[in-house]
């Protein structure tokens, strides 16, 4: 059995390369691949759907609910890494990389901070797997995955060259040491493609 980790589908401020606020929706073409998505994961005949709350993730993850008929909870600690005061800025003009930054920005969460409640994330999906009895769907966001990957999964390459696409899926095994047998594959999107300059986190 594993564990299925989504990433939300493309949003207005990833194509701008824009540090997104909470409330952020959807795309049209970002609802579009979370019912392609959707259909890819309904085949695959999931038992439950954990999602973050934040209306992009969500939006998201009630696509794949609707698809398969599954229950769907969701927790704030698979929301993206908080980045405060920079939310809403465009990252090209920062002049650093926010998305790596140790220290936490104004308002915002450190990566140490981060890093910590991706780890209590980590144990609530595994919970939910064994309570789920089968394949558990995880809808969350690109630095979250990122996270996930370099700390939690046993994977050969570095995490930090991915480009974490939207709607990209990724399987883990649900039992330890969580090898990936499938990282960042986007095949249900051969017909909308994804925008390799899109940002793939914040």
């Amino acid at each position: 059995m594993s564990i299925i980790i989504v990433r939300h589908g493309e949003t207005p401020l990833n194509i701008a390369r824009v540090l997104q606020p909470a409330d952020t929706p959807l795309s049209e073409r970002g609802a579009a691949q979370a019912r392609a998505v959707a259909r890819r994961l309904a085949a695959q005949s999931p038992r439950a759907i954990v999602s973050s709350d934040l209306p992009r993730a969500l939006a998201t993850a009630e696509a794949i609910a609707a698809a398969t008929g599954l229950p769907l909870r969701t927790t704030p600690l698979l929301h993206e890494r908080n980045f405060g005061e920079l939310r809403g800025q465009p990252y090209d003009t920062l002049g650093f990389d926010p998305l790596t930054m140790e220290a936490a920005p104004p308002g915002g969460e450190s990566a140490a901070a981060f890093r910590d409640r991706v780890a209590r994330a980590f144990e609530h999906i595994v919970a939910e797997r064994a309570a789920a009895g089968g394949d558990l769907v995880v809808v969350t966001h690109g630095l979250v995955i990122r996270a996930l990957l370099a700390h939690h999964v046993a994977l050969a390459g570095d995490p930090a060259e991915l480009h974490i696409g939207n709607t990209c899926v990724t399987v883990i095994d649900a039992e330890p040491p969580h090898a990936a047998s499938l990282v960042d594959c986007s095949r249900h999107l051969d017909i909308d493609g994804e925008d390799a300059h899109a940002l793939s986190g914040g």
